[in-house]
C-alpha cells in the first residue's frame, strides 16, 4: 500500500502591513517534524513566505506584496490592503506537481489573516478535491466556530486531535522540519512553552496551558543544525524567557558557549521581561551572542499596569536598560515595546509612555493592540469599539485603534515614536 501523501502549507498573508520580523512557522515545522520521525507520511512543504525581496544583516525582510481590494470590514480605514507572500500561480503549479494528496494541514497564526487560509482552500480544491484538509494553529484554536466555515474538512484545536486525524503520536521534542527550506536567513528556537503571567491582553495561557521548559538538549541540537547551514541569527520565540533563569536560560547559555563560541547573533523579538533581568544574566547573554534586547514594557502607566497584568514597573525597565548600557551595550540595540490601543488606555498615557521610553535613549516600538479571543480583554475591547465579536478581521492590530481612537489621533502617536 502506498505511503499517503501530506501537504503542510504555511498561508500568505492578508492585512495593512506585514514584515519578516523573525517570522517562521515554528508550529507547523513542528508538526511537520513529528511526522517525519513518525515516518507514516510522504511529506510535502509549501511556505508563501519564504521569499523576501530585501534582508537587512540579521535576516529580516520584506514579503512580496500586491496590492488588493479592502474587505467592507475596513472601508473605513484609509490605508491600502495587501496580499503578502509568494504569487498563487506558484502555490496552483506546486500543486500540480503532486499526484493525489491525501492530505493538507494549513497553519494560522493572527485570527485576522484568515483570508489566506481561504485562499489556499480554494486551490487545494480545485486541483486535489479528494485531499483532507486540515487548519491548525493559533486562530483554529482560538476561533475554532469561524474556523469550521472557512470549508476545510477539520479543525485542529489541540495535540489530541491532530494524533485521532493522523494516527500518529505527539512527541513535542521531534526535530523540527527545517530541512524543508532551501535557504534559511535565520533560524527560531524555544527554550519553553507557554508563559506563568495572566497578562489581560495576552493570550499565551489559552494556547498553553502550563509553562514549561523544554530539553537543553533539543534546542542544542537545532543550533548545531542551523551551524551546520552557516545560519547565524537566532531569534528566541519563548514568552517568559528570563523566567526561572537560574534552571534554565543560564545553564542553555553555558552550554551554547561552550559548544558554539559567540557563531550566533541572538534575538528576543517576543520582548524581556525587565523585572527578572540582572547584570550576570546580562553578562551570560552577550558572552552568547546576543544582538538585539526587546522588552516588553507596555506602558509607564502604574494604574494601566495593575489592571492589566503587573507585568514590570518603570524602574524596572530603568535598571534593566542601565545594566545593558554599563556593559557596553549600543542603546540602538535596546528597544521597549509600548502598546498603543488598549481599551483601558487613553491616548495621552500612549505618548506619556513613549517620551519615558525615549528619555532613556533607547528606540521605542509600538505594539498595536488587537483584541485577542479568549483573553480577558476581549469582549471588553469589542464591546468599547462598538465591533462585533463574530468576525475575526475587526481584531486586525492596525484597524482596532483607528476603531478605537481615529486616525488622526494614531498617525500622531506613530509620528512621536519615529521622531
Amino acid at each position: 500500500m502506498p505511503m499517503p501523501k501530506l501537504l503542510l502549507v504555511n498561508p500568505p498573508i492578508y492585512d495593512f502591513t506585514a514584515y519578516d520580523f523573525w517570522m517562521k512557522p515554528l508550529g507547523l515545522l513542528n508538526v511537520g517534524g513529528i511526522l517525519k520521525e513518525s515516518g507514516a507520511f510522504k511529506l510535502y512543504f509549501f511556505d508563501f513566505l519564504e521569499e523576501k525581496i530585501r534582508r537587512d544583516s540579521y535576516g529580516r525582510g520584506k514579503f512580496p506584496e500586491q496590492r488588493i481590494e479592502k474587505p467592507k470590514e475596513f472601508e473605513s480605514i484609509l490605508r491600502y490592503y495587501k496580499r503578502f507572500g509568494l504569487p498563487a500561480k506558484n502555490f496552483q503549479d506546486f500543486l500540480q506537481s503532486i499526484d493525489e494528496l491525501d492530505y493538507v494541514l494549513i497553519g494560522s497564526t493572527m485570527t485576522y489573516w484568515y483570508k489566506g487560509i481561504e485562499e489556499v482552500i480554494r486551490h487545494v480544491r480545485t486541483f486535489h478535491p479528494e485531499a483532507k484538509i486540515a487548519i491548525g494553529g493559533i486562530y483554529a484554536t482560538l476561533c475554532p466556530e469561524h474556523a469550521k466555515s472557512l470549508g476545510a474538512d477539520y479543525v485542529i484545536e489541540n495535540d489530541a486531535q491532530l494524533e485521532s486525524l493522523l494516527k500518529v503520536k505527539i512527541n513535542n521534542f521531534a526535530f523540527p522540519l527545517w530541512q524543508a527550506y532551501k535557504k534559511l536567513d535565520y533560524g527560531v528556537i524555544r527554550l519553553t512553552r507557554g508563559c506563568p503571567f495572566r497578562c489581560s491582553y495576552c493570550a499565551s495561557f489559552a494556547l498553553y496551558k502550563n509553562f514549561r521548559s523544554l530539553p537543553i538538549g533539543k534546542v542544542l541540537r537545532e543550533l548545531k543544525y542551523f551551524a551546520s547551514r552557516g545560519i547565524k541569527n537566532i531569534a528566541f520565540y519563548d514568552d517568559a524567557l528570563l523566567y526561572k533563569p537560574e534552571e534554565i536560560l543560564i545553564p542553555f547559555l553555558r552550554e551554547v558557549q561552550k559548544h558554539f563560541g559567540n557563531f550566533f547573533n541572538f534575538h528576543t523579538p517576543n520582548a524581556l521581561n525587565a523585572r527578572f533581568f540582572n547584570e550576570e544574566i546580562a553578562k551570560e547573554m552577550l558572552k552568547a551572542g546576543f544582538k538585539t534586547f526587546f522588552f516588553g514594557f507596555e506602558s509607564a502607566i502604574g494604574e494601566w499596569r495593575k489592571k492589566t497584568g503587573n507585568k514590570v514597573t518603570n524602574q524596572e525597565l530603568v535598571k534593566a536598560v542601565k545594566t545593558l548600557i554599563k556593559l557596553g551595550v549600543d542603546k540602538q540595540r535596546i528597544t521597549a515595546y509600548v502598546m498603543m490601543g488598549h481599551p483601558e488606555q487613553k491616548p495621552e498615557e500612549v505618548e506619556e509612555s513613549i517620551k519615558f521610553v525615549k528619555n532613556l535613549g533607547i528606540k521605542v516600538m509600538l505594539s498595536e493592540y488587537s483584541p485577542v479571543p479568549k483573553t480577558r480583554d476581549f469582549e471588553k475591547a469589542m464591546k468599547k469599539a462598538n465591533l462585533p465579536k463574530d468576525e475575526p478581521l475587526y481584531q486586525n492590530k492596525t484597524a482596532y485603534p483607528i476603531f478605537l481612537w481615529g486616525q488622526k489621533t494614531i498617525n500622531r502617536l506613530k509620528l512621536l515614536a519615529k521622531l
